[in-house]
């Protein structure tokens, strides 16, 4: 899979590109058609829910084109899917995937700590299409308590962003799965899981039970920052309402934003997770150490109270152990005083550190830290960031391609600073 990542496929019936080292970028949001026949057949596809195919006449850039169905087809492979379909931000994907899959009077299920984003997706916006939400603490919950005839989707992030609380995908798959036995197929509920903390290289849900994987191309699969985009991962059956909702809503990832994942990302991610993983599992064990840190959350160390479920479902394609690039700790003191040394930290690190950016975002080949409670997470009420575990003071760092010994270096400079 590894060599997959980097060479994909180059001859489909969709494209050939078997002559290109490095596959084109598609420079145009128009194409040709032979004639007004191959023309109307190619509308109908995209006007029909019974006629769409995944082998489209190409017509027109927001309904497909072949370099995002390009690195469609290589992250499904990736994840583990039988399909995968693009979008322009990872909240386009969300977005997509929880609205095709509910209608008017439905509910979802939803762990209580979510990307900001997220939760307001799930707390203004889908209450307006007469969708309700429960906000569950899913870690250990029977599912079947929650659920009720209405329920067509239980959605979390494992890692939950920021706190790395892990979610047993196996586990709540199971319990959906024996839910699912008394259900009809137009009733059944559906597992989303959020993979963007991960990425593919470190877990893949799909394997697990999971029924579809959501995440965050700007993230670890670019790796440099440069470009948004977002990707549903799942089966065939559902190929057509999510495409068809791409299609009207408008959420398309260009060609030219496809691109970089493509040929940059995507090839270089399981080296840049190698490193990047080694470099947070050093910065971690630094830190645990450390007089003015109270509490380190890292899947990979082995006082992580999850450390277990990290080793059975954060596995590389070749089955080492792979707890990611990011973890979050908490200085000494009360709420109010680590909040406070927290943002003294984060200050002293983005005005005197050379490794260290002050940035919302992860997966970047440059080291970056966050306070989530203030900036990722403001959307949350303080009140409800507490009782999902996510402590004010808390301090979210995502390891980039530095040295671990520069991280540490400047750290502990940052620490005697405050």
């Amino acid at each position: 899979m590894e060599s997959h990542l980097i060479h994909g496929k180059d001859l489909t019936p969709r494209w050939d590109y078997s002559h290109h080292v490095v596959p084109p970028m598609t420079a145009s949001v128009i194409y040709r058609v032979e004639s007004v026949e191959r023309g109307a057949k190619g509308f109908a596809q995209f006007g029909d829910f019974d006629a769409m195919t995944e082998d489209p006449i190409y017509i027109y850039e927001r309904l497909d084109e072949p370099t995002t169905g390009m690195l469609e087809d290589r992250l499904s492979d990736a994840e583990g899917g039988e399909m995968g379909i693009a979008f322009s931000t990872g909240m386009a994907a969300i977005s997509a995937v929880t609205s095709a899959l509910t209608n008017s009077g439905q509910h979802i299920i939803s762990n209580d700590s979510v990307y900001g984003c997220t939760y307001s997706l799930f707390k203004n916006w889908m209450p307006k299409r007469g969708v309700n939400v429960s906000f569950v603490h899913l870690n250990g919950a029977k599912i079947v308590d929650y659920v009720k005839p209405e329920t067509r989707i239980v959605y979390f992030e494992t890692p939950i962003n920021p706190t790395l609380e892990l979610i047993d995908i196996e586990l709540v798959a199971s319990q959906v799965a024996q839910i699912n036995k008394s259900r009809g197929e137009n009733d059944k509920i559906f597992v989303v899981v959020d993979n963007t903390f991960a990425s593919p290289y470190c877990q893949r849900p799909l394997e697990l039970g999971a029924d579809f994987v959501v995440a965050s191309l700007t993230k670890h699969i670019s790796g440099f920052g440069t470009d948004m985009g977002g990707i549903v991962v799942g089966s065939k059956k559902y190929f057509t309402d999510i495409m068809m909702y791409r299609k009207d809503f408008g959420g398309v990832l260009s060609g030219k934003h496809a691109w970089p994942f493509l040929v940059y990302g995507l090839p270089s991610l399981a080296t840049r997770m190698r490193q990047t993983t080694k470099t947070a599992s050093e910065l971690a064990k630094y830190l645990v150490g450390h007089p003015k840190v109270k509490d380190v959350r890292y899947p990979g160390l082995e006082t992580f109270p999850q450390y277990e479920l990290a080793r059975k479902q954060m596995r590389s394609y070749k089955g080492d152990f792979m707890p990611s690039s990011i973890l979050y700790f908490v200085l000494e003191g009360s709420p109010d005083e680590a909040k406070k040394k927290g943002g003294e930290l984060m200050n002293w690190l983005a005005s005197k550190s050379l490794n260290y950016t002050l940035a919302v975002s992860l997966g970047h080949c440059k080291t970056l830290i966050e306070h989530p409670s203030s900036m990722t997470h403001s959307a949350i009420s303080v009140d409800d960031q507490i009782s999902a575990g996510i402590d004010p003071g808390g301090v979210r760092i995502a390891c980039g391609l530095e040295e671990p010994e520069a991280l540490i270096e400047e750290m502990e400079k940052g620490l005697n600073a405050i």
